[in-house]
């Protein structure tokens, strides 16, 4: 799939209630989510056929169009049938799934009371976001020069579009570097979150994350601290200081699209994959898909 680029896929994409073909969805240059990124959107996971938590996804999805000011005009229910209509039409059982709500194209301007609220969901199927072998050994990230910011300053709960600009900018100077990823600070200089996934850490036992006050509080996030818990592990979600880099044992990431991905470096702190971390792995491999994890045992 890499070497296609994404508009020359093959299938359906559902837009605006309807299906069509995927060379077929298009919108105009001067739509107004382009220019000023009034846009929102999600990352899910379809394993054996079933979306997982996809109406959580969705009930965020529709907060994170609230935050911004307008209001998707397809209920909860309605975007979660879709989703599942679309997989099934797609032919894909473990698969990506990505719905996005947009200003359109009726009004340009910062303003845009106007415009037309879109709706789109694509399937691809994705396997791993960071190299499956590497990933087993833990990831090196960089440490990114943008900070997240202060939530008075930006809506910091949306999972919304300009939100990822940083992001981008900097997944791309780390990769430059020969990083995968890179780990970002708050506006306040306390560790944050990587580029696409929340942060956790492992010591004498316990597990560490940051208090997610002014990032997302990913689903994933949630679903991985709920199953450290059931395991009786300690989990302190807390402000995380840089110099605690250096004191902290294991590290590991959590997001849709990069599950529990162990961490090994972090600038200049290494980190061992032990056995906490390879615990969750596998306890969130059990989460998304309880039929084969049945199965096999």
């Amino acid at each position: 799939m890499a070497s296609v680029p994404f508009d020359q896929l093959e299938g359906f994409i559902w837009m605006n209630g309807e299906f069509v073909k995927w060379a077929d969805a298009k919108i105009h240059v001067l739509t107004h989510g382009l220019h000023y990124a009034s846009a929102v959107f999600e990352g899910e996971r379809a394993y054996g056929g079933e979306i997982f938590k996809l109406t959580e996804h969705t009930e965020r999805l529709h907060e994170s169009a609230r935050i911004l000011g307008f209001t998707i005009p397809w209920s909860v229910e309605e975007i979660d049938e879709a989703c599942r209509a679309l997989l099934k039409k797609q032919g894909f059982t473990d698969a990506y799934v990505r719905p996005i709500a947009w200003r359109g194209s009726e009004q340009m301007g910062v303003a845009a009371q106007n415009n037309k609220i879109n709706c789109a969901i694509a399937i691809w199927q994705w396997p791993s976001y960071f190299d499956p072998a590497q990933k087993l050994k833990g990831i090196r990230l960089d440490i990114a020069e943008y900070r997240r910011p202060d939530p008075r300053t930006a809506p910091s709960r949306a999972k919304a579009a300009g939100l990822y600009m940083i992001c981008t900018l900097s997944k791309h100077a780390a990769e430059a570097k020969g990083y995968a990823d890179a780990m970002m600070f708050d506006w306040r200089g306390n560790v944050a979150e990587a580029t696409g996934a929340n942060i956790f850490f492992v010591k004498d036992g316990a597990v560490h994350t940051p208090i997610a006050d002014c990032f997302l509080n990913g689903i994933t996030r949630q679903t991985v601290i709920d199953l450290a818990r059931q395991r009786g592990l300690e989990v302190n979600e807390r402000v995380v200081k840089p110099e605690e880099l250096e004191g902290f044992e294991q590290c590991f990431l959590t997001g849709t699209a990069a599950e529990v991905t162990p961490v090994s470096e972090i600038g200049p702190y290494n980190f061992q994959v032990g056995e906490i971390t390879k615990t969750l792995m596998n306890d969130y491999t059990a989460a998304v898909q309880p039929k084969q994890a049945i199965a096999a045992e």
